[in-house]
């Protein structure tokens, strides 16, 4: 079943109005028509059970069948503070870290990040990132679509995650794995989680340094060096683990 993202606005007593870019992918590229059923969600844990009413160049009209409030996302918040990567590993990273339960994505040019983005550049990546954010929430049955920020620099970085209760620093420096279990551990339901990851050429040793003092937490991926698109997946593929199999 199809599914797509709506605001509460859009919702009525029995009926859904879908607007924007899906009504033209409902109508041309999927070809759906009058009768067929599709999944709806609203953004804040509920999904709707629609039929399609009725296709028009501006809107799609779908009558609710059901609506359920159980949740699929992670209890716990978790912020991936992306160091800017090369290429179109961005993409990658955005696409396989939403099937992982992320609540949000930040792009942060680091001192050893490669690629450098001015204002008109990135404000065309960042839609590029929210289209696949969006993309990756559909195709994983996610109920909210994670956000994007906007491209920040370290010290913003570490502003944005200044209240967050948990804060993680995955660096090729430390060593041993006890450091990382507890730090998985200390995170609980309800928390707001950072994980700070460094680009192609790791962090700089002043970044890892101030994001100590701002009270990340440095742990080991093991004894191998992982790349930059693969160190955030790790740390969000255990998160998901003890947030959502193993008892909180």
């Amino acid at each position: 079943m199809y599914h797509f993202f709506v605001t509460p606005e859009q919702i009525g007593e029995d009926e859904i109005r879908i607007t924007g870019p899906d009504v033209n992918h409902i109508g041309n590229v999927l070809r759906m028509r009058p009768g067929e059923k599709i999944c709806v969600s609203d953004g804040q844990n509920a999904d709707y059970y629609c039929i399609i009413d009725q296709i028009t160049s501006e809107q799609v009209t779908a009558r609710i069948e059901s609506r359920t409030e159980e949740s699929r996302e992670l209890p716990a918040r978790i912020w991936l503070f992306q160091g800017l990567p090369k290429g179109d590993k961005m993409e990658l990273i955005i696409q396989k870290a939403v099937e992982l339960g992320v609540y949000a994505v930040v792009p942060v040019a680091m001192k050893r990040s490669v690629v450098k983005l001015d204002e008109k550049k990135a404000a065309a990546k960042k839609k590029r990132w929210e289209s696949i954010s969006e993309s990756a929430a559909k195709q994983s049955g996610r109920q909210t679509v994670p956000l994007i920020g906007d491209v920040t620099d370290f010290m913003g970085a570490l502003k944005l995650a200044a209240d967050m209760e948990r804060k993680l620093l995955p660096y090729e420096n430390e060593t041993g794995m006890e450091g990382a279990r507890k730090a998985i551990e200390s995170c609980r339901a309800g928390d707001r989680i950072a994980v700070l990851i460094g680009p192609e050429g790791g962090f700089d040793p002043a970044e890892a340094a101030l994001a100590k003092e701002a009270g990340f937490v440095p742990l080991s991926l093991g004894k191998r060096i992982l790349r930059t698109e693969t160190a955030g997946l790790c740390v969000l593929s255990v998160l998901m683990f003890r947030l959502e199999i193993l008892p909180v």
